[in-house]
């Protein structure tokens, strides 16, 4: 079912949690910041593709050398960003969006606004990062 969204469409909690409106936004959302993590990273790959270092200096080359390893980092976070976008598209697919693998509950559309991959309501990710915190320590 294609739904039509308004240009100036904000997911409300007057609404519905979840309605086919708001799944429509979300997966609008998803789908236009995984495409901008793509189209960023073949304008990565083209760059780094145009010819190695050719610095004579250095300092230039180790330079140049940073910038591209912080690079290459920068393009695997956003790979694995690609991947979680991908799982929270699956989940709006299959009805589950929005809602916290924990417990069940709606995640919120303020915290889903803020970050459309969540899996967990704020007190479940608080609860997950307390338990990180406590093993971490151990």
């Amino acid at each position: 079912m294609l739904i039509t969204l308004p240009p100036d469409y904000k997911p409300s909690d007057d609404e519905a949690f979840m309605n086919p409106r708001q799944l429509a936004y979300f997966r609008q959302k998803l789908l236009r910041w995984r495409q901008d993590l793509l189209r960023e990273a073949g304008e990565t790959l083209s760059s780094m593709g145009q010819g190695g270092i050719v610095e004579a200096d250095l300092t230039d080359r180790a330079s140049v050398e940073t910038d591209r390893a912080l690079e290459l980092r920068t393009r695997d976070r956003a790979r694995k960003l690609v991947s979680k976008i991908d799982q929270a598209l699956e989940r709006v697919d299959n009805g589950t969006y929005g809602y916290c693998e924990e417990t069940g509950e709606p995640i919120g559309l303020r915290r889903l606004e803020a970050r459309p991959i969540a899996t967990l309501s704020i007190e479940a990710q608080e609860r997950h990062e307390r338990m990180e915190r406590v093993h971490r320590d151990d």
